[in-house]
Order: structure tokens, then sequence, then C-alpha cells
């Protein structure tokens, strides 16, 4: 009798000498078919996914505008070095963005080599996300096999935040992938014992810090407690390899900002976001605690501010806002972890998949806790980070479920899978009934749903294993109908550069708005009292109150033929302005915002001619109030443009000795300010309404007026000011 006998493992380092034979000709092969051992199904499944990802992020990419905050600060990088290291708004680098520069860095560099357009700014963004999900992929697929892979990859690229911030220049899909090339460090240094792969996590987490910062350490916690359980080295060996990995993440995390820090405040551009001028406030409170906490004394207060995901508590995430953007498959997953880990019994503690389970598992719970709790400024998309953790959870659960209904007890195991997948369900139902038009899929998930759960129970308790395809169909379809419609959706729209989220409108609103601190606020309005009267030379310049930034002058980056622009589009969005209908209008700001809100008033693009006619050498074509306002206008003129509030308005970025400095040195002539009574600030706009010449509507008018227009404009003033050397004493 012959005996079969299983071939040895091969050795860590029979694998390496393997890999190191395998042609490249072979490695592009396995790239594209997958492994020897692979099921035939598995690698185009995963490219078929893919494919869907990427056809979601990158669908009429031509309409996408991105936010023009960050599109602003990337196209002044593109004009100068020291703008792009610093992650200046402005090419002058008076003012940086809130956030570190990594992902700006990124997008600079594709603007760098290809041009600066939309799809330039994009192409990182879609790699990224398309990078996400295939990453995720390959995690999974290690310790919970292919069929759990895929259904975590398909659950993140069907998420539709995920599908709505890919399709954004925010920060947020770079964040995602550099977390998870963190997390997959750490398991393979779980599972091989090794300090490189742990080092790296570290190092990846780091690049993530200086991508969003205290976001970035969410999933910290997580980390340090899966290694210190799970990995086959000695308590001591741990202890050490944590301990060198955690000297990567602060070299990795702090070197930008000490190197910023270090910098006198003179020779760099104010931190935006910050209160003291310093990245090391920017990060413990407007990008850290001020976020967690809100409006608090000491730390950092710029983080309270406006919530767009409504009112804090654990419950969130379920709500009219949020549901339809994460919620989808939470409790499948919730079900999915705790089966997983029950079935994992006496595993011994290094046990891959337990560990595997431990870490997707924190990264959930930590970043939901996070999410919903958070009593500063917060915004719908933050939540893509929550969508891996979710999807693993899925895809690693479901087969966890699925193989303890098929071979479990009956009593025990039974009914565990049918029910998650009708409350899944069940909720889903309950989402799609919060919006209009979508009762057709209400209905298909509900049919889906009911063949699912009968099929399962008849496949289970009569064994004929026909009826279980068509049940596991059915379940795809109940699961991931619902996020499905809204990724579709996400996918065909326009989006919001600010605030991107997917779906149709749930009535919800914006959630529970609050008020920033006190600022420069809106810049429309008539001119202060004492203000000297007067005009400039002649050209045209619009009313400084209108609701659009008309069509981009000849030689801007949204124009045609732009030498900015080699895709001849507008990445900005700036074409609607930002002034009227948009985030003016006082529809954000608090008592310290004045008229017009965070947005202030926009500008058109005859009163961008004007500026640029008469800018007389200056650096900085204007001086406006927040960096929405000044960021339009970059984007419009192509040229730099001083944002003395940073993004509210209360940034202390601008003192009046600054001001007066820059006007005597002829770098800045024009100014534009409010008519509110803003007490931070309103001795700016007092010097500037004393010292400078309001720039009256009647500049404005072009010659295609009418006489009644211009009769009725003539006495009124934009809130634009002239200043020049000679007006400083």
């Amino acid at each position: 009798m012959t005996t079969l006998v299983s071939p040895p493992s091969p050795t860590l380092e029979g694998r390496r000498s393997h890999r190191a034979t395998v042609a490249p000709a072979s490695r592009v092969k396995t790239l594209f078919t997958g492994r020897p051992d692979d099921p035939r199904w598995a690698r185009p499944a995963l490219w078929l996914i893919l494919l869907l990802a990427t056809g979601l992020y990158v669908w009429n990419i031509s309409s996408i505008t991105g936010n023009s905050f960050y599109n602003a600060a990337v196209y002044s990088g593109t004009k100068s070095w020291k703008a792009f290291f610093f992650g200046a708004l402005d090419s002058g680098s008076f003012i940086t963005v809130d956030k570190p520069p990594f992902a700006l860095w990124v997008m600079g560099i594709s603007a760098r080599i290809f041009g600066f357009g939309n799809w330039q700014l994009m192409l990182p963004m879609v790699a990224a996300g398309v990078s996400s999900v295939a990453l995720l992929y390959r995690m999974v697929r290690k310790p919970f096999g292919h069929a759990a892979a895929l259904i975590a990859a398909l659950v993140l690229a069907l998420t539709p935040i995920t599908v709505a911030i890919n399709r954004d220049t925010n920060p947020d899909p770079i964040l995602v992938l550099l977390m998870l090339l963190g997390a997959a460090g750490l398991l393979r240094a779980v599972r091989g014992g090794k300090l490189a792969p742990l080092v790296w996590s570290a190092v990846a987490i780091g690049f993530a810090f200086n991508t969003k910062m205290m976001q970035a350490y969410v999933v910290l916690p997580a980390f340090f407690v899966v290694y210190l359980f799970a990995t086959r080295l000695s308590l001591g060996k741990r202890i050490r390899n944590l301990a060198v990995a955690t000297v990567a993440l602060i070299v990795s995390s702090a070197w930008w900002m000490v190197i910023v820090d270090l910098i006198p405040a003179s020779s760099r551009p104010y931190i935006g976001g910050s209160t003291d001028n310093t990245v090391w406030d920017l990060v413990i409170g407007y990008n850290g605690f001020g976020r967690i906490f809100g409006e608090t004394s000491g730390v950092g207060s710029a983080g309270g501010g406006a919530s767009f995901g409504g009112t804090a508590g654990i419950g969130r995430l379920f709500n009219t806002i949020m549901g339809g953007q994460i919620s989808w498959l939470i409790p499948f997953a919730v079900v999915g972890l705790v089966a997983a880990l029950l079935l994992r019994g006496r595993a011994p503690r290094t046990d891959t998949q337990r560990a595997s389970l431990l870490l997707w598992g924190g990264w959930f719970l930590l970043n939901y806790l996070t999410f919903a709790l958070a009593q500063g400024t917060f915004h719908p998309y933050y939540v893509t980070a929550l969508a891996p953790g979710i999807a693993a959870l899925t895809g690693a659960g479901g087969v966890a479920l699925y193989k303890a209904f098929r071979e479990g007890s009956i009593t025990k195991w039974a009914w565990v899978l049918p029910s998650a997948i009708a409350g899944s369900a069940v909720w889903a139902i309950v989402l799609l009934a919060r919006t209009t038009g979508y009762s057709w899929a209400e209905f298909l998930i509900g049919v889906a749903a009911a063949v699912s759960v009968i099929g399962l129970l008849v496949a289970r308790f009569t064994r004929r294993n026909r009826f279980m395809g068509f049940a596991i169909t059915a379940t795809v379809v109940a699961l991931l109908a619902g996020p499905a419609t809204y990724s579709v959706s996400a996918a065909t729209s326009q989006g919001n550069g600010t605030n991107p989220t997917a779906g149709p409108s749930t009535g919800g609103g914006m959630g529970g708005g609050g008020g920033g601190r006190g600022g420069f606020g809106g810049m429309g309005g008539g001119a202060p009292s004492g203000a000297k009267s007067g005009t400039r030379p002649s050209g045209t310049a619009p009313s400084g109150s209108g609701g659009g930034m008309g069509t981009p002058p000849s030689g801007a980056p949204g124009s045609s033929g732009s030498s900015a622009s080699k895709s001849g589009t507008r990445p900005s969005g700036a074409g609607g302005g930002m002034g009227g209908g948009g985030m003016g209008g006082g529809g954000m700001g608090g008592s310290g915002m004045g008229g017009s809100g965070m947005g202030g008033s926009s500008v058109s693009s005859d009163m961008i001619t004007y500026l640029k006619k008469h800018q007389d050498g200056a650096t900085w074509l204007l001086a406006v109030a927040t960096d929405q306002t000044a960021s339009s206008i970059i984007l419009e003129s192509g040229q730099p443009v001083i944002s003395m509030g940073g993004w509210s308005g209360s940034d202390n970025a601008m003192t009046l000795a600054k001001l007066e400095s820059l006007v005597k040195s002829g770098k800045l002539h024009y100014i534009m300010i409010s008519t509110g009574g803003q007490s931070t600030n309103s001795e700016i706009a007092t010097w500037v309404a004393k010292h400078g010449t309001a720039v009256k509507s009647s500049a404005y008018t072009t010659s295609t007026s009418s006489s009644s227009s211009s009769t009725s404009t003539s006495s009124t003033s934009s809130g634009l000011y002239r200043l020049d050397p000679s007006d400083v004493s």
C-alpha cells in the first residue's frame, strides 16, 4: 500500500530563492492569471472588480472639479517649489492650507508631469482608490481565502462614500491607501515575526499623518494590541520591535513638522488653521483634539465648527445624512466579526485568522467611535476610512458564517447567516425608503433577501445543494444592491468638491452648523465709514458681490488654451461662484463671520481682468477674507491671492503691521474687506478704509451696461480698496 505524504512547506529562504528565479514574464502572467494553485475564477473576478472600481471613479471624469481649496494649493505648488513644500494656498506663500502637504505633493507631481487640469489632479486619487481595493483583496486572501477577499474588495469598491471621495481632490483616498499599507505591513510582521515589515508599517502611518495628521493615528491602538498579542516572538522581542517601530513612526510623522516649525515665521507662510502659527498647534488642535472635543479653550479651537453629518452620538452613522453613505453593511459586519471570533474558539495565540479579525475589528471600532462621537468639524467623507474595516469584516465574517452554516450543528448556527442577511436587507430598505425614486430597489432587495433566506434554509435542511448557488447569488444582490445604487448615483453626478457625498438627498440637510470664531467674515457690502472716495484707473471690474466667477480671462488656469492647464478645463469648478447661492449668503457663519458667511462674496472675470491690468508689479493680485474666495480667484486668474483669515476667516494670518509692510513694499495693492463688525480684525478694516481708496462700482461698469444700471450702481462700493506705498505714512 502506498502512503501519500504531503510535501513539506517551503521555508522562507526557499520561497525567496524561488521568487528570485521566476522570470519577469512569468510574474506578469501570474499578475493576470493568478498563481497555479488559485481557483480559475479568482483572478478574473478580481480584475472585474478592479475594472468596476475604476469605472465608478473615472466615469465622466471631465466633469469632476474637485475641491477648489486643494486645487488652488496644487496649482500654486506647480508655480513655486516653496509653495509646494509648505503646502501654501498661494504661490506667494502667504498662508498654508489647513492640512499637511503629502496629498498635495502627490497631485502636484502629477500636475508638474502632465500639466494642470481636472484629470491630472484626479489621476492620483483614482489610482489610490483602485490600489486600496486591490490591496484589501490581498490582505484578506492570505488568512481567509479567495472568496472572502473578493467579497471584501467588492464591498469596498461599492461603498458609496468611498466612490464619492475617490472622485474628488480631498486627501482622503491617499490617507486610506497609506493606512492600508500600514495594516499590510503589520499583518506581515505578525505572521513572520520580522522587524522590517513592522518598521515599514510605521513609516506608512507616518506618511498618512503627513496627509491628515491625527486621523492616521486612530487605528494605532489596534496595531499595537494585535502585534503584542499575536506575534510569534517572545514578549521581550515584541516590546523591543514595537519600540523600534515607534521611533520610525515618530520620525516619519514629525520630520516635516519639525522642519517647518524651526524655520522663522518671517521666512515661511502662516500655518493655516493654527492659533499660534505652528504646525504643532495644528496637530493637537484643529486637526487633533479640536476635531474630537470641538471648540475648547487651549486646544486648537479652530477644530470646533460645523457638523455636516448631524449631531454627534453613537447613532450618528445611521442618521438620515450618514446612513446611506456608510451604514449599509455595518450590522452584517458586526455579526460576522463576533461569529468569526467565536468560531476560532481555542485557536493558538498566534492564529493568523484571529489576528486579522482583531485588526479589522479594532480598525472598525476605533474609527466608528471617533466619527460618531466627534464634537468638532465633521464631514461625511471622513468615514471613508471606516470602509476597509467594514469590507474586510463582511468578507471574512460572511465566509465564516457560511462555513458554519454548512458544517456546524443545526441548533447553533443554522439561523445566524439567514438572520444576518435578513437584517441587513431590512436596513437597506429603510435607507432607500428615506429617498424618492428607489422603490424598485426596495422591491429588488426584498425579493432577493427572501430568495436568499429560503434558498439557504432549504439547501441546509434538505441537503439539496443545487439551491445553494441561487441562494448565494440572491445574497449578493440583497446585500449590495443598496450601496450599488448610491455608488452609481455618486459616479454619475458632478458632486460637491468641498463636501462630497453619494446618493440622492434624504432631506437631512447639512447637519447642525456651528458658528466659527470671529474673523474677516464676508467681503461684500458697502464701504466702511470713513472710506476715501474716488476711483482708480479706468477699466472693468465687477460689483464684488456677484454670484458667479464668470468666464475665466485669457491665460487663466481655467481658460481654454491656457498655459497653466493643458486640458483646457477648469479644475476648480469656480464657474459656479462662491457668492450668492454658494457658501456665502449667511448660510454657515456665526456672529463673527460677517454678512456673507464663510464663503464671502465672489468676483467676476471682469474684476480679475481689472486687477491684473492694474497689478503694477505687486506679488499678490488681491487680499481677501477667506481661503474659499482666494482659491477661486487663484484658479481663475493664475495669480497669487492672499487669504487673510484662512478657511473660516478666523486665522490670525494677517496683522496690521504685516499689511502695512506689504503695502509699503509694493507687494500688495488691492484689498477686499467686509463691512461687518468683526472685533478680531476690525483694526485692519478701519485702517484700510482710512488709508485706502474705495474702488466705486462705477469703475466696474462696462461700456455695454445700460445707463440705468450705471446710475444705480455708481454710488456704491464693492468693498474693494487700493493702497499704494504713498498711502502708508
